[in-house]
């Protein structure tokens, strides 16, 4: 691949390895209909979610495609009373991110990430590299490397 995002440039700087996937953006829409364009298990692909706490403070959740993020489970995992999904329009100026194309790595400013604990059953996941049309797939350890996150059950 000759493009690279920033997510891919912050991973290498951290000394994390990856592997990068590109995808026609036109032909996928949807987390799932991305995971059939790469050929990938949707349980293996995962995306991101922010929310803002009841407490204002923001945080940055990531499951599998084809699952829903359960608030309450999400509201726990982070110590808050309730949380709530970001609306589209305050994505860019909170992320530097687009909706659909949102990565944990290399938001404007870092969020506490958690991760659906189903990520631990797999040798990697596969997540947006901050561009439509590109995802890149790394291991837990790898992607420790380059953010802090939690693992929790996070889905309904």
């Amino acid at each position: 691949m000759e493009y690279k995002t920033n997510v891919m440039r912050i991973i290498e700087q951290h000394k994390g390895h990856y592997e990068a996937h590109a995808y026609d953006a036109a032909s996928a829409l949807s987390g799932t209909e991305v995971a059939a364009v790469l050929h990938q298990n949707p349980a293996q692909v995962f995306k991101t979610l922010v929310t803002v706490g009841k407490s204002k403070k923001n945080y940055v959740f990531m499951v599998p495609v084809a699952a829903e993020l359960d608030l309450k489970k999400a509201a726990s995992a982070v110590g808050e009373k309730s949380v709530e999904m970001l609306k589209s329009k305050e994505l860019l100026p909170l992320t530097g991110y687009i909706h659909g194309g949102c990565s944990p790595i290399g938001m404007k400013k870092f969020f506490t990430t958690t991760i659906d604990e189903t990520a631990a059953d797999f040798q990697t996941i596969i997540f947006s590299a901050g561009k439509i049309g590109y995802q890149v797939e790394m291991s837990l350890n790898d992607l420790q490397k380059v953010i802090p996150f939690n693992l929790a059950p996070l889905t309904l």
